[in-house]
């Protein structure tokens, strides 16, 4: 699928002076993205951006930015017959015992999904919200490659230069 327009981040103002980098799932892994592997998670909406950056305990310390973006192929993962495609139901996603599985095995089923995706040629994948609190309505796209031109191309919304 082709995704034209805003997306949104909230960020942990560690990384708030680089909002396109990638660098923290790239470090830590994250339910997309296995340890090594560059990822941004952005969400259509601001609030499951919040939701989604702010998933443990109480509200902490957010940055929250938007970007223009225009991607393609974006994997749509929330069609179930493309999951199915791959192997993998909408259960599988949503496991929240990704960090487990990653902690025992290395990685967890939904990176390895994430690196056959990749492997296809995908920039990224839209994806449902699995935050608490999230509904189906609530969507995310994960980002794997992403850059200045098209096909995958992501701009910071900052026209004022305020993290700069």
């Amino acid at each position: 699928m082709h995704y034209r327009g805003l997306l949104y981040r909230a960020l942990n103002p560690i990384w708030a002076r680089e909002p396109l980098s990638g660098e923290g799932a790239r470090r830590f892994g994250g339910r997309f993205n296995p340890k090594g592997t560059s990822a941004l998670y952005t969400a259509l909406s601001i609030m499951t951006a919040i939701r989604e950056a702010n998933q443990v305990g109480t509200l902490q310390p957010t940055t929250l930015v938007a970007y223009q973006a225009d991607l393609e192929p974006i994997f749509d993962a929330t069609d179930a017959k493309a999951l199915r495609g791959y192997g993998v139901s909408p259960d599988e996603l949503a496991a929240d015992d990704w960090r487990i599985q990653m902690g025992e095995n290395g990685k967890a089923p939904t990176q390895l999904l994430a690196e056959r995706l990749i492997r296809d040629g995908y920039a990224g994948m839209l994806v449902r919200s699995f935050a608490k609190g999230a509904t189906d309505a609530d969507l995310n796209i994960v980002l794997w490659a992403w850059g200045g031109e098209p096909p995958a191309q992501l701009a910071l919304v900052d026209k004022e230069g305020r993290l700069r």
